[in-house]
């Protein structure tokens, strides 16, 4: 028999191969901010479990080597995730001196090599199986679920961020929902200002290409550079405009962060909405007037309706923007998850790093997921129904 092999596996099976072999598995600190010693796989885990994982992850890059069925692959992966998920855990364990409170041990990259290869190949067999938008979103809720209960269980305990975080549960949690308020504030407010913007932008010929070659430029200003631009002019209105020091508005703080982020938000807003309506086919809006529709019904009854799915990808942009900016607006006392980003590249502690990292790449791989999924399911309704 021929052994066929697959072109995505054979690029997960080198780096399964580097990741269990060469590269490191965890990292063993004697305390947060020293450097680290490396593990691999076999010196980071008892020996019975050490060979358990390594007969795992190579049983998992063969699968994804060859052209194997895809439950097949589906079963492999699903392992190889929850085996390296349970045993970093183990690992943190193993390698933390009894009674000892300095220590620190964090997964290196040879477990995130790991992780990566293994998730490429779950999310390449959910492609190739075509799942429903409600199936995908029911995978991740399964996988946030499953990271819930390793967390609860107190498995992950004894890795160093875990322990960053014990430390600052309460400040986490605070600079967590700053985060996602300055996301979804900044996005809503994207939202009132840019629809109608790019309504009258696709209706008004002649006002669409200045306004947005001017939000082409905003998009072009670097984050920290637009944030210190903010600064003075919301510093002015705070000393001058009564209330406005009351009200949170100042030079530094939420108030420029806030303003930064719906700046960037208004160009792909904006521009979705133009194309969007652009696209909506002469004959339903010919169709509109003949059944004596005036121009307002056309454009809500009509032309939004099949424009919408345009325009959710255009939030779904900005969204997933403003969750990875949101970072940097700790920089200027916004707060949020960046707070420790920033406070562990100062302190050289890249385990507080990850504490900030690690919730923000999780919110918007979520965020993606969920908008994803609802802009196929509005599309697949309006093709189902165009009136």
């Amino acid at each position: 028999m021929t052994l066929r092999f697959d072109k995505l596996g054979v690029v997960i099976a080198v780096i399964v191969t580097y990741a269990a072999f060469v590269a490191p598995f965890a990292t063993f600190r004697a305390n947060r901010i020293v450097p680290g010693q490396a593990r691999s796989i076999l010196e980071a885990l008892p020996p019975t479990l050490g060979a358990l994982l390594l007969a795992i992850v190579i049983a998992g890059g063969i699968v994804a080597l060859l052209r194997t069925s895809l439950i097949l692959r589906l079963v492999a992966s699903m392992i190889a995730l929850v085996a390296l998920a349970i045993l970093i855990g183990t690992a943190g364990g193993f390698l933390t001196p009894a009674g000892n409170t300095f220590a620190r041990v964090a997964p290196a990259s040879g477990f995130w090599l790991l992780i990566f290869a293994f998730t490429l190949l779950l999310a390449d067999v959910l492609t190739r199986l075509n799942l429903s938008p409600w199936a995908r979103v029911g995978v991740l809720i399964v996988a946030a679920l499953a990271i819930g209960a390793l967390l609860v269980s107190g498995n992950w305990n004894s890795l160093s961020i875990l322990k960053e975080y014990a430390s600052r549960a309460d400040s986490f949690w605070a600079e967590g929902s700053k985060h996602v308020t300055l996301a979804l504030g900044s996005l809503a407010a994207a939202v009132v200002a840019g629809v109608p913007l790019g309504i009258l932008c696709h209706r008004v010929e002649p006002l669409r290409a200045g306004v947005l070659n001017v939000l082409n430029i905003i998009q072009t200003i670097p984050s920290i550079a637009l944030f210190g631009l903010l600064i003075a002019p919301l510093g002015w209105v705070a000393a001058h405009v009564p209330g406005a020091a009351a009200a949170g508005i100042r030079g530094i703080g939420t108030a420029p962060a806030f303003v930064a982020l719906f700046l960037y938000s208004l160009l792909p807003v904006v521009a979705n909405t133009v194309v969007g309506l652009a696209g909506v086919p002469r004959a339903a809006n010919d169709a509109a007037r003949g059944m004596g529709m005036t121009d307002r019904q056309r454009l809500f009854d009509v032309e939004f309706p099949l424009a919408f799915p345009v325009i959710l990808t255009g939030i779904r942009i900005v969204l997933v923007q403003n969750i990875g900016l949101a970072t940097i607006a700790a920089l200027i006392g916004g707060g949020g998850f960046g707070v420790f980003v920033f406070q562990g590249i100062g302190q050289t502690a890249m385990d507080l790093v990850l504490l900030g990292a690690v919730p923000t790449v999780a919110l918007a791989f979520a965020a993606a997921i969920i908008l994803d999924a609802i802009i196929e399911m509005t599309s697949t309704t309006r093709r189902a129904d165009p009136a």
